[in-house]
């Protein structure tokens, strides 16, 4: 049983990799843009004035009760989202230390500002998530670069610039460990 972190810039492939990920290994995935999404489609339905940047950490919330509940019944699970602070590491390796699963942590790396937003403009797009970026070039690094990752525990990260088929072997072959 594992818990993985996704993490990565979106449009960057974490959603893609997750559920190849959980074709293989049929762990639950909890997709943080759904979970947000819903939950401030379901607040505006009740015509309640809620700011969107507000959900991010109630659905995150929601999510962590989530990861327990699904852990605590031995199910693997993934947690796809961009891991932008260091307080979702540390809730995750956490609740993979409480139920004895092994934690793993997935960046997905798409260094090329152009393809990125191809992927952002092609996508089916939820009110949540963002659309093309302008960032220059020049600061593309720094901002590929903010995930929050473990520092003691082996990470993994991909160029999701290569196809899906190059580097999900290496995944999976990582999981296992």
């Amino acid at each position: 049983m594992f818990f993985l972190q996704m993490s990565g810039f979106p449009g960057s492939g974490k959603s893609t990799l997750a559920r190849e990920i959980a074709k293989f290994t049929k762990a639950v995935i909890l997709d943080h843009d759904i979970v947000k999404t819903g939950l401030l489609e379901g607040l505006q339905l009740e015509s309640l004035e809620v700011d969107p940047k507000r959900t991010g950490g109630v659905a995150y919330h929601i999510e962590w009760t989530l990861v327990d509940f699904y852990l605590s019944q031995g199910h693997s699970v993934i947690l796809d989202s961009p891991c932008l602070y260091e307080v979702l590491v540390a809730n995750g390796t956490a609740l993979a230390d409480k139920h004895n699963a092994k934690y793993k942590y997935v960046e997905c790396v798409l260094n090329d500002v152009h393809e990125l937003n191809n992927r952002l403009r092609n996508r089916v797009q939820m009110i949540t998530q963002i659309g093309p970026v302008d960032i220059p070039e020049d600061k593309w690094q720094e901002v590929i670069n903010r995930a929050k990752k473990p520092s003691h525990l082996e990470c993994m990260k991909v160029d999701t610039a290569q196809p899906l088929e190059n580097y999900i072997g290496d995944v999976l072959l990582y999981l296992n460990k």
